[in-house]
């Protein structure tokens, strides 16, 4: 085949009288390193997707295939175009970043449409030679051949300035990272570095090619026509050097295509197969899997989890944010430092433009061997609930140690005259989360399964929990099918919503802090707002809601230093404390035991703060 276009090029050469004259061998050969590039890429890429799709859980796959028939696809296709093409979430955080990305990736991708539709009205098919659009201003040196060819070769232009605008921020980020808003760019391998200096000469090589052939043969529009001018004015050997050009022009494409499927810049292909898998129903388990590999082959290290990580920026912790944690995963040279020092906060995942869950593939990795036929928890559980009670209140092992916190509860419990069950009152039980972070999946998964057992026979459709950890957990672990799980703000604002309980509205400046579990993890946002502001005045905080700071206290974090932690604290209490309120309020007890050591402010939890400003009323109740 590829013989069989070469002589249909030089045959419609020949035909048409160009005034250049090539040897039919010469023209044979500079398109074969541009094919051999691709063969090899497509190759490489078919391999490794279809054995990491293999590898996705096989009811995963079932699934995933009954959604091919359905609107998500579509979904997925949408959400390509904003994320892979466009790059709207890196836009929002970054307009700089989010151009330099759109340019190289929209503008390449339009280069390639408009390239194909160019040669297609040219060749009257679409089946056309693909080489043929790749190298069309070494092929069609004349004007006026087809319809709109001035008009083509003006958009063609125009979009390749607009790349080589992206490359140019491109550089500049690499070596000037602050310029464009950035702290630091990633660590580059070096095949990344070979791979990312063929694609900066991918676009200045087109240029130079077609601006030669401009030069020759009149062929070209405003950029590469005045710079072929500028190249006869100065009186360059253009009829020497033509096939030079495009011979390095397809070996640098060569060079990239054989480069990418072991670069940073696979991300290219996988950031779609990603999309795709995870509309059409794929999900991140336990077990590190073939969709790991996808989500980790996804990312772009585009960096912007680095200036999200706390332990950077507040506690100089460098080398373990998700780009590194990736880049090291991906090319087997993880270490227990990276793999294991890192806050479990999800900020980096918030952040991250391609939504690549590294907390909890960090989660899979940490998977512990265990002894199967070893019984961890078979400590007695046969207390049962004797009474018919509406509520079951599970405070955590943290909340344990913030007493006030139970107190308070048991008061707004009593004050809306409900009936509950203190499931945990005697401090033995633990949600099992703690457990999972750590890698005991095992030890997890039987204790979750003795207190579900406990949970589920006590007939009680309410679960309330006052741990935004422990809340996590019964809601999306548990699997309590026909129970309800909701944490204390949320059952709180239930409570003054359907006044159950009314509150007293003072002067108080509140100001509040997302606990990282109950925000990013579980998107309740709204409802402790509601709450606070029935009681007080809510003043807004600088970084909040999906982007606000953990409190650098962490089960998920076993080998930070505590120097490190108060650091961490420290700039979030900074922060938080800007605006002056009078009170810092959170959800969550390690975060109010974190942030009552900083001893800068009275921090006190969202269910302290209603029970001290209730209502009085005639209404009893309790356990």
């Amino acid at each position: 085949m590829l013989l069989e276009s070469s002589r249909t090029f030089i045959e419609f050469l020949q035909d048409t009288s160009l005034f250049i004259t090539v040897k039919s061998s010469h023209f044979i050969s500079f398109v074969v390193p541009f094919y051999l590039g691709c063969i090899f890429l497509f190759t490489v890429l078919i391999y490794k997707y279809v054995k990491w799709i293999q590898g996705i859980d096989p009811r995963q796959r079932h699934a995933m295939w009954r959604n091919l028939f359905t609107r998500r696809p579509w979904e997925a296709l949408k959400e390509t175009v904003l994320e892979s093409l466009v790059h709207h979430k890196i836009y929002k955080r970054n307009p700089v970043l989010g151009y330099m990305h759109m340019s190289l990736a929209f503008g390449w991708f339009l280069m390639i449409c408009f390239g194909k539709v160019e040669s297609s009205i040219y060749n009257h098919s679409l089946l056309d030679d693909p080489s043929f659009a790749i190298f069309f201003r070494f092929f069609v040196r004349e004007k006026g051949l087809y319809p709109g060819q001035n008009t083509l070769s003006f958009i063609m232009d125009f979009l390749l300035l607009v790349v080589l605008s992206g490359v140019a921020i491109a550089i500049i980020k690499r070596f000037h990272s602050k310029v464009v808003g950035m702290k630091k760019t990633t660590k580059q391998t070096a095949i990344d570095k070979v791979a990312l200096t063929s694609l900066w000469w991918i676009f200045p090589l087109r240029l130079l090619a077609e601006s030669v052939t401009a030069g020759l043969a009149h062929n070209g529009s405003f950029l590469t026509q005045s710079l072929g001018n500028l190249f006869v004015a100065i009186h360059l050997p253009l009829e020497s050097i033509e096939l030079v050009m495009w011979w390095i022009y397809s070996l640098d494409l060569c060079l990239f295509f054989a480069c990418l499927p072991f670069s940073r810049y696979m991300h290219i292909f996988t950031e779609v197969v990603l999309i795709f898998l995870r509309k059409l129903g794929a999900q991140t388990t336990e077990e590190f899997n073939g969709y790991s590999m996808v989500q980790l082959n996804a990312c772009s290290r585009c960096g912007i989890c680095i200036d999200a990580c706390q332990l950077g920026f507040s506690a100089g912790v460098d080398n373990i944010q998700p780009v590194n944690f990736v880049a090291d995963t991906r090319y087997l040279r993880l270490t227990s430092e990276v793999l294991n020092d890192c806050l479990m906060c999800d900020r980096c995942v918030a952040a991250c433009p391609v939504g690549v869950e590294s907390t909890l593939i960090r989660q899979q990795i940490r998977a512990k061997k265990v002894d199967e036929s070893k019984l961890y928890y078979a400590y007695d559980q046969a207390e049962k609930a004797r009474k018919k009670y509406n509520v079951i209140y599970f405070a955590g092992c943290m909340t344990h140690l913030t007493p006030s916190i139970i107190t308070s509860m048991k008061k707004i419990f009593k004050e809306a005259n409900e009936r509950y069950w203190f499931m945990d009152e005697d401090k033995g039980m633990c949600c099992g989360r703690p457990l999972r972070q750590q890698g005991f999946f095992q030890q997890a998964d039987e204790l979750m399964l003795k207190n579900k057992e406990l949970i589920v026979s006590s007939g009680i459709k309410l679960l309330v929990t006052s741990c935004p950890i422990c809340y996590k957990t019964f809601k999306n672990d548990y699997q309590l099918t026909g129970m309800q799980a909701m944490h204390h703000s949320e059952y709180i604002d239930y409570l003054i919503k359907y006044g159950r309980i009314k509150v007293d509205r003072s002067d108080l400046s509140i100001v509040y802090h997302d606990p990282c579990e109950l925000g990013r993890g579980c998107k309740v946002y709204d409802e402790p707002r509601r709450v606070l502001q029935s009681v007080g005045t809510l003043r807004q905080a600088e970084f909040e809601r999906e982007n606000a700071f953990c409190c650098g206290n962490t089960m998920g974090n076993a080998i930070l230093p505590s120097e490190k932690q108060q650091q961490v604290r420290d700039d979030a209490l900074d922060m938080l404390t800007r605006c002056h309120p009078d009170v810092l309020a959170t959800a969550c007890p390690l975060c109010k035991k974190t942030f009552s050591g900083g001893n800068k402010v009275k921090v006190k939890d969202i269910a302290e703060i209603v029970a001290d400003n209730l209502e009085k009323s005639s209404n009893f109740g309790g356990e």
